[in-house]
């Protein structure tokens, strides 16, 4: 049964290997090209801030949800486009779908919703405390905070590519193995059923899984989804906290922990109402 698992893990890997690798070149040239005059737009929308980081947010970008959590530090950019970059930001779901095959009609459902949610939690969050944000703004002075993408700038992007496909090619055997194991020993049926017959513990556990700032987060639960053992509910609040290495970083340069831990209950609560809701609205 190890052994079956193990080559099962990496038949199913492999196949997909060629359509990763296609997915990171094209991403990681669109990011080269791009990336700078984004965070640029971000860093002086003001008040449209949360409009802008939500669409924004759903381009599949190497440190945008670190440039995110610099500014924030830096009272560059709002806490209503911080919350809307990090609900937004699809971090490794995109390639692992399109790779899969999955159907783009699906895609774009799950980017736009994304984006929406994005967008109108950042603006809502923007009314209730852009004036504590602009009281904590006069009192600070300059701020040496910079974005610290975790994707060097003299790098190719063909390299970048070659290195993120590896890194994602392993976390994805990984969870094949581990879920082929799993299965072996508790049943396809039964797990499935588990999982989806409990949906607002699914879309609670889920929601956990994607604060780990990792982006293994997004990659299990896309996977998770796409092998049918978690609803698009769950998915979807896996996916909405998942906001990759952001989270790290923000506790690494806001030197508010409190504020910090506000920002991660707030990103939580949201991304599992909005789970529980898609599920109780029937959504999939």
């Amino acid at each position: 049964m190890f052994l079956d698992s193990l080559v099962d893990a990496f038949m199913d890997s492999i196949k997909i290997f060629p359509f990763l690798l296609i997915t990171y070149i094209v991403l990681e040239y669109i990011e080269h090209k791009t990336s700078d005059k984004l965070v640029h737009i971000i860093e002086h929308a003001g008040i449209l801030g949360p409009i802008l980081g939500g669409i924004f947010g759903v381009v599949p970008q190497c440190g945008f949800s670190t440039a995110a959590s610099n500014f924030y530090a830096g009272r560059i950019i709002t806490f209503g486009t911080l919350i809307s970059i990090f609900l937004s930001t699809s971090d490794e779901m995109l390639p692992i779908m399109i790779s899969n095959n999955a159907p783009i009609s699906m895609i774009l459902k799950v980017l736009l919703l994304k984006m929406f949610i994005g967008i109108f939690f950042g603006i809502i969050l923007d009314l209730i405390f852009r004036k504590s944000f602009l009281n904590r703004k006069m009192h600070m002075g300059e701020t040496d905070n910079h974005m610290h993408d975790d994707c060097s700038e003299s790098e190719s992007f063909i390299i970048s590519a070659i290195k993120h496909t590896l890194n994602i090619f392993v976390f994805i055997f990984i969870i094949s193995f581990a879920l082929n194991i799993i299965i072996s020993f508790i049943g396809e049926d039964n797990l499935s059923n588990f999982v989806l017959n409990t949906p607002i513990i699914g879309s609670l556990i889920s929601g956990l899984v994607g604060l780990i700032p990792n982006c293994a987060a997004s990659v299990v639960i896309t996977d998770l989804y796409l092998n049918g053992a978690i609803g698009f509910g769950a998915m979807m609040s896996g996916l909405l906290s998942s906001a990759g290495v952001g989270l790290l970083v923000l506790f690494k340069v806001n030197k508010d922990k409190l504020e910090n831990i506000k920002i991660v209950s707030i990103l939580y609560f949201i991304s599992i109402f909005c789970g529980i809701a898609l599920e109780i609205l029937g959504v999939s």
